[in-house]
């Protein structure tokens, strides 16, 4: 009580703790651009410059490394408005991060602003027994599980504990309810959101729409999102099965795979995550499924299809909470490996397809290549709902491995897997080509969204996922 009560007086006379009354070394540590003795007295209680001790722990992400020149980390949308405004008034790029796990790297940068909302991680369900719940930007997806699970609730949410609420929830969320409950996004009714003049601003399909629309698929490029209203599913159990199957016969295993989950009914969503083979072993190939409800029946039938895919190596399979499945997961960044990723979307694995997939994890270029099922209630949303406008395809295709040369993964994927999809998901893309944007938002979206982007984000602030330039610019 005393330290908040200090504290409190610090911040009111505009006082510095001590402890950020930086020594030689750590003022050495600097970057340039950036006006350090400008930074509010609220924001610099919680700041962390490079040359401070808790510096490692804050500046890289689950895949990325990273070395910002201060972290911001505000408490309040009030602070992230403060964080915002100066922000813009430094010469450096500016990042902004939920829980950095984003595989793409872009929570973080080089010398610039980031901006954490890590601690806007609150998980509000009401207590009139409505199923419209509140989420911090900065809470992950195992907490908001955790919360959830007593109240019979769940919200489709990817398939990683770690992963940011704010990342997802502006982006899409490709998750393993997803055929029966959509997109994350699909299920978000408002939102609070600094904009880059300072404004925090609450939207939704009545009050200021097209904002609302654009944070849906966009959100990275148009502010920093603060905290979500989503209406959450009645949740209660569900089956979770994870088989290992042989993937010599690797283009059969992928139609038939494919097959299989579009004849199901909604409530099975299945992810595919096949490696190549080594040390003399062939390809292997994993699937993480959910059956949304808990018809144990029902689930094993539909398992049993799934089963008939390639020859079964190994299956478990339980009854469980959605908690059970998303979990918790405590941050420990570290970077590193800075992979590449390229991210498609196909609407029917046909022969041609998996025939081209097949050759792709064959040729070594990636390591890891990964199928998500993105029909179903996915596609029953109208392509000008949200920014996310990709509603015909029921396959989202991810892979990851080195980016160097002809032979790695940009060159390999272009020739093999790019002329089979249509569109792409963001979360999964490094290629920062600029037809990739249009990739990401086919048009009329893109053109609808550079308008709301002049409207709210002139000077292109936030620029650093996918830039999409103002009308005009």
């Amino acid at each position: 009580a005393l330290r908040e009560l200090v504290a409190a007086e610090r911040r009111s006379a505009g006082t510095a703790p001590a402890a950020h009354r930086r020594g030689a070394s750590a003022l050495a540590a600097r970057r340039e651009g950036i006006d350090y003795g400008s930074l509010p007295a609220t924001l610099s209680e919680h700041a962390v410059e490079p040359g401070d001790r808790a510096y490692d722990a804050v500046r890289h992400t689950y895949m990325r490394s990273g070395a910002p020149g201060i972290v911001l980390r505000p408490r309040t949308a009030d602070e992230v408005a403060e964080a915002v405004v100066w922000a813009r008034e430094q010469d450096v790029p500016l990042a902004v991060r939920s829980a950095g796990h984003g595989i793409s790297g872009r929570s973080t940068n080089d010398g610039g602003v980031l901006l954490d909302v890590g601690a806007l991680d609150q998980v509000v369900v009401p207590e009139d027994g409505s199923r419209r719940v509140r989420l911090g930007a900065g809470g992950t997806w195992g907490q908001v599980a955790e919360v959830l699970s007593p109240h019979g609730l769940a919200i489709s949410s990817g398939d990683s504990g770690g992963v940011g609420v704010g990342g997802l929830a502006t982006t899409g969320g490709i998750g393993l309810m997803g055929r029966k409950h959509g997109l994350t996004i699909d299920n978000v009714v408002a939102a609070e959101v600094v904009t880059a003049d300072g404004r925090v601003r609450v939207v939704d399909a009545r009050e200021e729409p097209e904002l609302f629309w654009a944070l849906r698929g966009a959100g990275g490029n148009m502010g920093v999102v603060t905290w979500v209203d989503v209406e959450a599913a009645p949740v209660t159990d569900l089956v979770y099965s994870i088989m290992v199957l042989d993937a010599s016969d690797t283009a059969g295993l992928l139609e038939r795979w494919a097959a299989t989950v579009e004849a199901a009914p909604r409530e099975l969503t299945s992810f595919l995550h096949m490696s190549a083979g080594r040390g003399g072993r062939g390809p292997m190939a994993q699937l993480m499924t959910v059956w949304a409800d808990d018809d144990t029946d029902a689930a094993i039938r539909a398992l049993e299809s799934l089963a008939d895919s390639a020859p079964l190596l190994d299956h478990q399979a339980v009854l469980t909470p959605y908690s059970g499945i998303v979990r918790r997961a405590d941050a420990q960044h570290s970077g590193g490996g800075e992979p590449g990723s390229r991210s498609g979307l196909v609407e029917h694995v046909d022969q041609a397809t998996a025939r081209d997939l097949a050759r792709f994890l064959g040729s070594g270029a990636a390591q890891l290549l990964q199928l998500r099922a993105v029909g179903g209630a996915v596609n029953d949303v109208a392509a000008d709902a949200t920014a996310y406008a990709h509603r015909t395809q029921n396959f989202s295709v991810a892979a990851f491995g080195s980016r160097g040369g002809p032979a790695g993964i940009d060159g390999v994927w272009d020739d093999l897997v790019h002329p089979h999809t249509d569109g792409l998901y963001l979360s999964f893309e490094t290629d920062s080509r600029p037809e990739r944007l249009l990739e990401a938002f086919p048009e009329p979206t893109l053109t609808r969204l550079r308008q709301v982007k002049r409207e709210v984000d002139p000077t292109n602030l936030f620029s650093a996922n996918f830039p999409i330039p103002p009308a005009g610019a």
